[in-house]
């Protein structure tokens, strides 16, 4: 079997499952955020009084933080009475960040183990070596309820990439370039196993991006079997009791996919689908009005880092808002204990409480007709940060500040 057939075999309590198979399996830990725990509440009132496990329920606000309408205010206000009334402890409502990152954080994340949320880029947590994976608000209600759900097992496609990553380059370029190859729908609902030297050296920060973005391919999950930079982190964060889960070395996937990145430029996902990627060197001298570095994919301390490296000691076009979203509270402390904040307020940057902001188009950052955002975000589709008539291009934060600069999608390297 491979990593996530090994996964959900434990946890349907069965010697092997087999791609197409139905089971049913125990989770580990559920997570809604306080865009889909109300639905989710709504639900699960009309089937149980009480969770099944008020200690594998995690609750965290990032949509919307603070609430910037009555109807978020009232979305807030549900989930956190819920939370009360049930007895869940994890319930977080104060700015600590994006759901995707704070889990890993807080220590919930474990390889091995079942993670689901409601929420479609839970499949974040595959770079733990946990099956991760997001279901609706109804199907969410009844883990709440019984602590199981259903899956297909999926059939695997294996992603190896090779080689090393050029300056400015980085694992959002990968995921990128993956895409443009497979296609938006061409993994739907399978599983993407990535490994390759490339994988094996990356840090925590990249593995996340890479996990993150599987889900724009279609896929069920993306997973990675844990690297020494993983296991570090969960040490770091006192995450004890696991157990690291490989795939068997004579496994035969559906499909297998090769990369070699040694002379990949920069990726940037254009207009108006995560697959319609371009190499930068056809995209720059794009003209922007917005340029937008954090999200769950990519407002990690790794991409801040990158992001000022381009921006120090410079100042934004004056036509253009740079928005830096820090992806949580945490790494927020950092930025300003480095002095990165410094740097991006120097550089006119627009410097947000830790959230998802514009990457849903509602809360802040909204595009007005004929405007271009070029972001570090994971989907560019239409109407998706603003006006059907605006356009959002994708790509790695050291492209998007050396955008920002010069008011033109541009390449950092130059």
């Amino acid at each position: 079997m491979n990593i996530t057939e090994k996964i959900l075999a434990r946890a349907a309590g069965k010697e092997e499952v087999h791609p197409g198979e139905i089971i049913e399996v125990d989770v580990d830990l559920a997570m809604a955020h306080d865009g889909t725990s109300p639905p989710t509440i709504n639900n699960f009132k009309k089937i149980q009084d009480k969770v099944w496990d008020p200690e594998k329920i995690v609750i965290i606000c990032d949509h919307t933080v603070p609430p910037n309408t009555i109807g978020s205010a009232e979305f807030h206000k549900v989930s956190r009475e819920f939370a009360r009334d049930q007895g869940i402890k994890n319930y977080l409502n104060h700015g600590e960040g994006i759901c995707h990152q704070v889990l890993p954080e807080y220590g919930f994340v474990k390889p091995g183990e079942v993670v689901v949320g409601a929420d479609s880029h839970t499949c974040t947590h595959g770079a733990f070596g946990a099956f991760a994976t997001g279901v609706g608000a109804t199907d969410m209600a009844f883990i709440f309820a019984t602590g199981q759900t259903w899956f297909r097992v999926p059939e695997a496609y294996k992603i190896t990439v090779d080689g090393k990553l050029g300056n400015f380059v980085s694992a959002k370029d990968v995921i990128l370039n993956v895409i443009g190859e497979i296609g938006t729908y061409g993994a739907t609902y399978k599983s993407l196993e990535f490994c390759g030297n490339t994988i094996e050296n990356m840090d925590v920060a990249g593995r996340m991006t890479i996990c993150n973005m599987a889900i724009e391919s279609g896929a069920k999950n993306g997973i990675m079997e844990p690297n020494k930079a993983t296991l570090q982190y969960l040490k770091d964060r006192n995450v004890k009791g696991f157990d690291v889960v490989t795939s068997d070395p004579d496994y035969t996937y559906e499909k297998e996919y090769f990369f070699d990145v040694d002379d990949m430029e920069p990726q940037v996902a254009c207009p108006h689908n995560v697959d319609n990627v371009k190499p930068l060197s056809k995209v720059t001298g794009k003209t922007i009005n917005q340029a937008f570095i954090g999200s769950c994919t990519n407002g990690r301390m790794e991409d801040l880092v990158a992001a000022a490296e381009v921006l120090e000691g410079k100042r934004v076009h004056p036509d253009v808002r740079l928005l830096i979203i820090p992806a949580s509270a945490e790494i927020y402390r950092k930025a300003i204990n480095s002095g990165l904040v410094d740097i991006f307020m120097d550089s006119g940057a627009i410097i947000c409480n830790p959230g998802c902001g514009p990457c849903l188009g509602g809360h802040m950052g909204v595009l007005a007709a004929g405007e271009v955002c070029v972001a570090t975000t994971n989907r560019n589709f239409l109407g998706r940060m603003g006006d059907p008539e605006s356009e959002v291009y994708l790509a790695n934060p050291a492209v998007v500040a050396s955008s920002a600069l010069s008011g033109e999608i541009n390449d950092p390297r130059d």
